[in-house]
C-alpha cells in the first residue's frame, strides 16, 4: 500500500510540473507576440502629425519675410539704373541723345543752399506735383551749419549738386584754393548722405580751365545755365509773377533754368511748371544726363 501511495504521489507532482512549464511557455509566446506586434498609424493621423509640424511656424517668420522683400524692393528703388539719353551741349543746353528724342524740356534747378526746411519743402512739393526732378546746388558752409536739410533734399529723392563751400568767385582764387572749394563740398556732402554730387555750379557761374579739371577729375558736370530766371536780382524781389517772365522770355528747348532757394521763386514755381507744361515742355531727370558736355 506504501509503495502504491508513493507512486501517485510521484504522478500528481509530474502532472503539475508539465503543467506549469506548458503555461510557462503560453505566457512568453504571448509577451512576443506583443512586442513584435506594433500598430499602424491611420491617415488621419499622419494627417494631423504633418499639420502640426506646419503650424509650429511662427507667424513672426513670415512676417520677417515679408519686411526682407520690402526692403529689397525699396533698396531698388533707390538704387534703380537711369538711362543716360541726354547730354549737355558747349552753351549749357539739355540736348537728347537721340536725334529722334524728346527735345522741348528743361533743367531745373536751384542754387545757394539749403537755407530753410519750409522753403525746400515748398519747393519739393511742387516738383513732386509735376512729376519733376531738379539739381540742388549746395554750398558747403551751409550743409556744415544744417546738415538735416541736406538730408531733407536726398530723402525726398531730388539730386544734389556742388556749389562750392564758400559762394566766392573761384577764378580769383589758386589753383589749389578752389580745387579745395571743390572737394571739401564733396567730401562733407558722402559723409552726410552716403553719395557725392555728380553736378558742379561754379558761384557766379564764374571758372577757368583749372577748375573744369578738377571738376572732371572728381567725376562731375561742370555747368553754369542757359537761362536765369534773375529770381536773385533786387529787380524781381518779392515778384513771382516776373520770376515767371524772366524764364518766359528766355525760353528755348533744352533751356538751363537757374533759381534759387527763395520765397518768391518758391510761390511762383507752381505757377511757372504749369505755363512750361503747357507749352509742351517736359523736365529732364538730371540722372539722364551724361557727366561728359559734347
Amino acid at each position: 500500500m506504501f509503495r502504491t501511495t508513493a507512486t501517485i504521489l510521484i504522478a500528481a507532482c509530474l502532472l503539475l510540473s508539465a503543467c506549469g512549464a506548458q503555461e510557462a511557455t503560453s505566457n512568453e509566446n504571448t509577451a512576443s507576440e506583443k512586442e513584435t506586434v506594433s500598430p499602424v498609424p491611420s491617415e488621419e493621423s499622419a494627417s494631423n502629425s504633418v499639420e502640426d509640424d506646419e503650424s509650429s511656424t511662427p507667424d513672426s517668420l513670415e512676417q520677417t519675410e515679408e519686411k526682407e522683400q520690402e526692403t529689397e524692393v525699396t533698396e531698388d528703388k533707390k538704387e534703380q539704373h537711369i538711362e543716360k539719353t541726354y547730354h549737355m551741349n558747349e552753351n549749357y543746353y539739355i540736348k537728347p541723345n537721340d536725334e529722334n528724342g524728346e527735345k522741348k524740356v528743361v533743367l531745373l534747378t536751384f542754387d545757394d543752399g539749403p537755407k530753410e526746411a519750409e522753403m525746400i519743402n515748398g519747393l519739393i512739393d511742387t516738383l513732386d506735383k509735376h512729376d519733376a526732378k531738379a539739381i540742388f546746388f549746395v554750398n558747403g558752409y551751409r550743409v556744415k551749419s544744417h546738415p538735416e536739410l541736406l538730408k531733407l533734399i536726398y530723402e525726398r529723392e531730388q539730386i544734389i549738386g556742388n556749389h562750392a563751400w564758400d559762394h566766392e568767385d573761384l577764378k580769383k582764387m589758386s589753383t589749389a584754393e578752389a580745387a579745395k572749394q571743390v572737394t571739401d563740398v564733396q567730401n562733407i556732402v558722402k559723409e552726410t548722405i552716403g553719395v557725392e554730387p555728380e553736378f558742379f555750379r561754379p558761384p557766379f557761374g564764374s571758372g577757368n580751365d583749372a577748375l573744369k579739371e578738377t571738376v572732371k577729375e572728381n567725376g562731375m558736370l561742370y555747368m553754369t545755365w542757359s537761362n536765369g530766371s534773375l529770381d536773385w536780382d533786387k529787380s524781381t524781389q518779392n515778384k513771382p509773377d516776373k520770376v515767371i517772365q524772366n524764364v518766359l522770355d528766355q525760353l528755348n528747348p533744352g533751356s538751363n533754368i537757374l533759381m534759387h532757394e527763395l520765397p518768391w521763386t518758391v510761390e511762383a514755381l507752381d505757377d511757372l511748371l504749369t505755363k512750361l507744361e503747357n507749352k509742351g515742355y517736359s523736365f529732364v531727370d538730371p540722372r539722364s544726363i551724361e557727366l561728359q558736355a559734347r
